[in-house]
């Protein structure tokens, strides 16, 4: 692998979020991080959140450049943003790896946008499911874990792209202690759906329904950490410390199950029925599921 090249590609992300944005409070108004570069004309792919609402953009290069930059598109599903440079980067495009094919065990590297990168072999493939309503089918999950992840690039040994950086979590190994890792999101599934992020700057597809609630999976019960303020959920009455036991009479069976069940419940917007325990009594909810992206603030072209 060509490191020099590889890292060229990588360039630090800086997004400005304005105060009274609907992810100020959780995710900041500064943020921080790393995006890829995809395409000779400044295409940067990088991790959503850290330009959800953005109003401000900027790339810095491994040499110092910076370049103004405007949000093209953060894809809800996938967890991917996209960004598109506003002067001439002057950087390599990644080629695009096959993350399908990549194995565990696989030595991999992940590298970020101020030429950091760190040696490491990919742990797991498997589901993953966030406590924000979201899932993966199958995210990449590598160590040891780089300590700027965010949109970090996960390349092979060939210098090929195959993830973003999104998470940092801790694994626990044979021996009961834990291990330092990062999930990544798969390149692969950006490809179905990149012409539309860049040409219409989202998916073509209706948007899922969201409830606006964070929630944990615990031995198996899905439990309600907290809900989003002024969203579905608390307007339904939802609550911290609720267990979510059933959707239109299905039982929920773990954290993934009660996602894909709200999803087939129909489109956004969709009145979705949940059975909850509350206090050691059962009460039905009906929560009348929205368009996360309606409480978003949209990208101005600078």
């Amino acid at each position: 692998m060509n490191m020099d090249r590889t890292l060229r590609s990588v360039v630090a992300v800086h997004a400005s979020i304005p105060e009274d944005a609907f992810t100020a409070a959780t995710l900041g108004t500064r943020r921080e991080g790393n995006g890829v570069v995809i395409r000779g004309n400044g295409l940067v792919l990088t991790i959503g959140y850290l330009i959800t609402e953005a109003e401000e953009v900027w790339l810095t290069t491994n040499n110092g450049r910076v370049v103004p930059a405007h949000v093209l598109a953060y894809d809800q599903e996938t967890g991917f943003g996209l960004v598109q440079a506003l002067g001439p980067l002057d950087v390599p495009a990644l080629e695009f790896g096959d993350a399908d094919k990549a194995e565990i065990g696989d030595p991999v590297v992940i590298a970020d946008g101020i030429g950091q990168f760190i040696e490491a072999k990919i742990v797991a493939k498997q589901e993953f499911a966030g406590y924000w309503e979201y899932l993966l089918d199958e995210a990449i999950f590598v160590a040891p874990a780089h300590p700027s992840w965010g949109g970090a690039a996960l390349v092979d040994e060939e210098g090929k792209l195959l993830g973003v950086g999104s998470l940092h979590l801790q694994m626990a190994t044979q021996n009961g202690e834990g291990a330092d890792i990062n999930m990544v999101v798969p390149i692969n599934l950006l490809l179905p759906i990149l012409d539309d992020l860049v040409k219409r700057g989202q998916a073509n597809k209706p948007p899922r329904p969201w409830l606006g609630a964070f929630s944990a999976e615990s031995n198996g019960e899905v439990v309600v950490m907290s809900v989003t303020e002024g969203g579905p959920a608390a307007q339904a009455g939802l609550r911290r410390g609720d267990v979510i036991s059933e959707i239109r009479d299905a039982e929920v069976d773990g954290l993934a199950d009660f996602y894909r069940k709200i999803w087939e419940s129909g489109p956004a917007g969709a009145e979705i029925p949940l059975r909850v325990l509350r206090n050691g009594r059962e009460a039905w909810l009906r929560i009348k599921s929205a368009d996360r992206r309606s409480f978003l603030k949209k990208p101005q072209l600078q």
